[in-house]
């Protein structure tokens, strides 16, 4: 009979359940947006008609080598998260808060 990942999880010695940890937020940290649409169960239909667009947009969308951060931001937002943008430095790490907000009023 097959084990849940549950108990599999819980033989795992503490350290090798902290790099499993560490690991599944790294690979979460760079996620292509298709990946990030699949991960979160969302189907491009039901993201088509949050953005008020065609399926076909939503493929073309998360196929896009680059896009304006607006349009970013609204794909991001209709998956029910907040885009943040960062720029790192050596010197640490900077959020860049009001990018796309300037962009919105643009319009």
């Amino acid at each position: 009979m097959a084990k849940s990942f549950k108990e599999l999880r819980e033989k795992m010695s503490p350290e090798r359940q902290e790099r499993n940890e560490r690991k599944a937020g790294e690979l979460l940290e760079s996620m292509p947006l298709q990946e990030l649409r699949k991960a979160l169960a969302l189907t491009q239909e039901q993201l088509a008609e949050e953005l008020g667009i065609s399926q076909a947009a939503v493929s073309k969308m998360e196929n896009r080598p680059d896009m304006y951060i607006r349009t970013l931001a609204r794909f991001v937002e209709a998956m029910g998260g907040k885009l943040i943008i960062t720029a790192n430095f050596p010197q640490g790490s900077v959020c860049i808060t009001d990018l796309y907000e300037k962009e919105q009023h643009a319009m």
